[in-house]
């Protein structure tokens, strides 16, 4: 039995320890990292949209109404179309806001102040018909 205990200069090796053979492992193969969701389309952008419970519910609610089963995505999808076609409210006419202002005017009449003089309750009518001056920019297009 052999222990590795020769002189240091020995250079003889016992045959069980040295092997000439060579074995050849197979090429490994490098396999490209899973990634998580489906599989991207490129088409589009990614939106993610944050929802409160109760959205939630109601779009939950929808989905259940509908014949197809869509996902959450394609139903927010879907509303989000269905709100764009909807045409927005008509801004009033020239007509209906001089309307407006004649019967405006006739119920301020009704409450008036009868014993204040009749410059102070026209100044009154015309102050409350003008409005607050922090709404004049919104009622230009009247």
């Amino acid at each position: 039995m052999w222990l590795g205990l020769e002189p240091r200069g020995s250079a003889t090796f016992p045959s069980a320890c040295f092997c000439a053979s060579t074995v050849f492992m197979r090429k490994q193969t490098v396999l490209a990292k899973k990634k998580r969701g489906p599989a991207p389309t490129g088409i589009g952008v990614q939106v993610v949209v944050r929802m409160q419970p109760a959205p939630l519910a109601a779009l939950d609610d929808w989905l259940a109404k509908q014949d197809d089963n869509p996902s959450r995505a394609e139903a927010i999808r879907r509303l989000v179309e269905l709100g764009l076609t909807v045409k927005s409210a008509a801004r009033p006419t020239a007509k209906a806001a001089a309307r407006a202002a004649e019967l405006a005017a006739k119920a301020i009449d009704k409450h008036a102040d009868m014993s204040a003089p009749s410059a102070e309750r026209e100044s009154r009518k015309n102050r409350l018909l003008k409005g607050p001056s922090v709404f004049w920019d919104v009622r230009k297009g009247m």
